[in-house]
């Protein structure tokens, strides 16, 4: 059975609410961005395997733990997952990295996909994927069907703020997908933005209108 997690962690709280305002900066948000993702990968990692193994520290000899099993494959929905790849990296720097590229129709909200390009054992693998926003949650919804078909069997979905919607149609597509986010808002509105949100995360994190 999946579990969803929305992180209330003070420091996690602390960061949305400043992604949130709209005078927080490319650079300032842009960091924000990595940060958050780097603590929501402390918590996603949490069921992660391990083995004990002996260690030689400089007194004596230790039974200790190391990570043991899968390997980690982090895939970014371009362009906006982009901005959470070096912060999950700067905790598990040998995961590898693919790219799924997709837009929103305009008229139909509907994501349509232009690139695709994943590890070569990506079966083998455990599989993260990245968005900051999870709004209608076509984008996250078709990304993992792709990854799926690649042969891929445990994957997760890390954003930072999910709409209702978007978390009910991602829980319903893929019931077998962790999900993990900072915050749960309100609503999406008529143009299946976020309410309150922070706007559209890729044009803020890379300076673009």
């Amino acid at each position: 059975m999946s579990k969803t997690m929305i992180m209330d962690h003070p420091l996690v709280q602390h960061k949305v609410s400043l992604l949130r305002n709209k005078n927080t900066g490319t650079k300032e948000f842009k960091e924000l961005v990595c940060e958050l993702a780097t603590l929501l990968c402390y918590e996603a990692t949490r069921d992660l395997p391990t083995e004990e193994v002996e260690i030689e520290t400089p007194i004596a000899v230790a039974k200790t733990r190391m990570l043991s099993g899968r390997k980690l494959a982090l895939v970014p929905i371009l362009r906006a997952g982009l901005g959470m790849v070096d912060g999950m990296l700067a905790l598990i720097p040998a995961a590898k990295v693919g790219h799924i590229g997709m837009y929103r129709n305009e008229e139909t909200l509907e994501p349509v996909e232009y690139y695709c390009k994943l590890p070569d054992d990506i079966a083998e693998r455990e599989v993260i994927v990245l968005d900051p926003m999870l709004a209608t949650g076509g984008s996250a919804v078709d990304a993992i069907t792709q990854i799926k078909k690649r042969g891929a069997k445990s994957i997760k979905f890390i954003g930072i703020i999910a709409a209702p919607e978007g978390m009910q149609r991602l829980q319903e597509a893929h019931p077998d997908v962790d999900i993990y986010v900072a915050a749960m808002d309100e609503k999406l509105n008529e143009n299946g933005y976020i309410v309150p949100g922070l706007g559209d995360a890729g044009d803020r994190i890379f300076g673009t209108k």
